[in-house]
């Protein structure tokens, strides 16, 4: 399976492995808003709200000019890249995480801003129901097309 998978998802796959060891669930390819799609949206045991974008190489960073605006969608900002990754090209304001395709490492905690209650609320629904229109999709494929109509809510 793992042929299948680009070097984000594999990096991704690993990030997902690590959060869930410190009691996160996640979800890869979330959208949190029209036009935002991050790599990786983990939930934490305490409702925290933590992206994670995963970048395979240089020209994979550099061709990214959207990921500031993933900033108003969680408490915590994260890249996740492997070893061979030139990480003094990653903003020191943000979390950095060292990741291949089975695990990962938090190398910097990045700094928390917390979301307004509100959009907590919203993030945390949008995380449920996504979460639970794939897993339904998985269960049963012949609903996918009136599955993924209501996806755009």
């Amino acid at each position: 399976m793992s042929d299948l998978l680009q070097p984000g998802q594999l990096l991704a796959r690993g990030v997902s492995r690590h959060l869930r060891s410190h009691g996160f669930v996640s979800v890869e390819e979330f959208v949190p808003a029209r036009g935002l799609r991050v790599d990786v949206m983990g939930l934490g045991p305490k409702g925290e709200l933590w992206i994670v974008e995963c970048k395979s190489s240089r020209a994979d960073f550099l061709s990214d000019s959207k990921w500031q605006g993933y900033l108003e969608w969680c408490d915590r900002y994260f890249w996740a890249v492997d070893t061979d990754f030139p990480t003094d090209l990653l903003p020191e304001e943000t979390g950095l995480i060292m990741a291949d395709a089975y695990d990962a490492e938090i190398i910097r905690m990045s700094p928390e801003e917390k979301l307004a209650p509100a959009r907590r609320k919203k993030m945390i629904q949008k995380f449920a129901t996504d979460a639970a229109r794939r897993l339904h999709r998985f269960r049963d494929p012949g609903v996918a097309g009136l599955i993924d109509k209501d996806a755009e809510d």
